[in-house]
């Protein structure tokens, strides 16, 4: 696998798993009544939030996986599992739905506002929603993959993880215009495909837990096809 395919693979299953555009309506509810600077900072709090948590498992994670005395085939195998149900969730219904009626609607303005409605927003839109097990999982595993890379595969890991927080930033600043635009049938689809996206990439990641524990029983191809 080349540095290009590394970083295009990486973005593709990190931006299916956080669904920035899919997550826009619940954005929207959450940050209902607020003015568009105060919606602006906090979709900026949630984006550094994102990109300091996921950096933080980037680097760390590995780590914790020697620690515990598990290994990477092994947690490639259940971080499979995991993406491929909350693929299947998404691809089955509105994934956005389940945490409608966690969205806080008071009204206000200013800092302490903003400070007070992300405090709130952090359980469940940052984590679960948008920072679930499935996000931290496939950090951990691409970050053991850009091994390969030595110091590039570390920056361009990092500058994969700032340009979906960026991209979050973007979607959640837009909100206003991708709503109109797309519509509730149109977000619904773009939460539909993308989860068949990651029930893919969650198949991937199984089989090549299963080529990396087992001799034989899976062909190197199939388990890294690119």
């Amino acid at each position: 696998m080349s540095q290009a395919e590394f970083a295009v693979n990486f973005f593709v299953a990190l931006f299916a798993l956080i669904d920035p555009i899919g997550n826009v309506p619940l954005f929207a509810a959450a940050t209902a009544g607020a003015k568009w600077r105060d919606r602006a900072w906090i979709a900026l709090y949630i984006s550094l939030f994102v990109l300091a948590f996921l950096t933080f498992f980037y680097f760390s994670g590995l780590g914790l996986l020697e620690f515990f005395g598990i290994s990477l085939p092994a947690f490639r195998i259940a971080g499979g599992v995991i993406l491929f149900l909350l693929g299947l969730e998404m691809a089955r219904d509105d994934f956005t739905a389940n945490f409608s009626e966690a969205a806080d609607t008071a009204t206000g303005s200013g800092r302490a506002f903003v400070r007070k409605r992300f405090e709130r927003m952090i359980v469940p839109f940052a984590m679960p929603l948008l920072i679930g097990p499935g996000a931290i999982s496939t950090v951990i595993i691409y970050a053991s993959q850009a091994r390969a890379f030595g110091m590039k595969g570390a920056f361009i890991g990092v500058g994969i993880i700032g340009a979906v927080a960026l991209a979050t930033l973007a979607a959640f600043l837009a909100t206003p215009v991708i709503t109109k635009l797309l519509g509730r049938i149109g977000l619904t689809i773009v939460v539909r495909v993308l989860g068949l996206i990651l029930c893919a990439l969650a198949v991937q990641f199984i089989l090549a837990g299963f080529a990396e524990s087992t001799t034989g029983v899976i062909r190197p191809g199939v388990a890294h096809p690119y």
